[in-house]
């Protein structure tokens, strides 16, 4: 393998616990009080995208402007005093640097919430490229667009790159785009449907060790 695209949220850093919450205790049931929504099926979505889908299949009972605002104040909050690193990252990240593995993020979050994340852990410069779904006019995860799109933009086809995702849309966009899929198992997301992933881990030292022998 001569790739490594991290997905962000709920794998460089345990937001997803944060935005479970956040979607299942104040937002969603603004948004569509009628129904009882499972959040599984928005996961991975970019947050405008979110919107859309819920406005499609259900009727939203708040405008975009209040969803995207709201969006945004609980990014500043999550991501600047509320997320922990990935255990071992900066150690992951630089074994695969000394190996000349090409590494990314690839989220479905905007570039303001990404930086967000890279300067608060200091890691801005740590990856060769930093992608996100709004850089393309695109369907969302689990379409396979934005690894479609990420394997082009770091110049490795994508049977030779590896994908580390955590959601059940993630974890079927980079399926789907021919990547080899390390899914992280974490407890925000329950038991969803992981069977499209090539490995399944459960904690940051598996992830760490199942990365590096894919990329040997």
């Amino acid at each position: 393998m001569n790739a490594v695209l991290f997905d962000m949220d709920g794998v460089l850093v345990d937001s997803e616990d944060y935005w479970v919450e956040f979607e299942r205790e104040d937002l969603f049931p603004d948004a569509v009080p009628d129904d009882d929504v499972d959040l599984a099926e928005t996961s991975g979505m970019n947050f405008r995208e979110i919107y859309d889908y819920l406005e499609a299949e259900y009727g939203t009972a708040i405008s975009r402007e209040e969803w995207e605002d709201r969006f945004g104040e609980a990014a500043e909050e999550i991501y600047t005093e509320r997320v922990e690193l990935l255990d071992g990252l900066p150690d992951l990240l630089a074994e695969l640097d000394e190996r000349g593995i090409t590494t990314a993020v690839v989220s479905s979050s905007p570039h303001e919430w990404i930086d967000l994340v890279l300067e608060r852990f200091d890691l801005e410069g740590e990856f060769d490229r930093v992608i996100s779904a709004d850089d393309i006019e695109a369907a969302s995860k689990p379409a396979p667009d934005v690894f479609e799109y990420a394997t082009d933009e770091v110049g490795v086809p994508a049977e030779d790159c590896v994908v580390v995702e955590d959601s059940e849309n993630g974890i079927e966009a980079g399926a789907r785009a021919g990547t080899v899929v390390v899914a992280y198992r974490i407890a925000a997301h329950g038991d969803i449907d992981r069977s499209s992933a090539d490995e399944v881990v459960d904690s940051p030292a598996e992830l760490r060790e199942t990365v590096l022998e894919l990329a040997d």
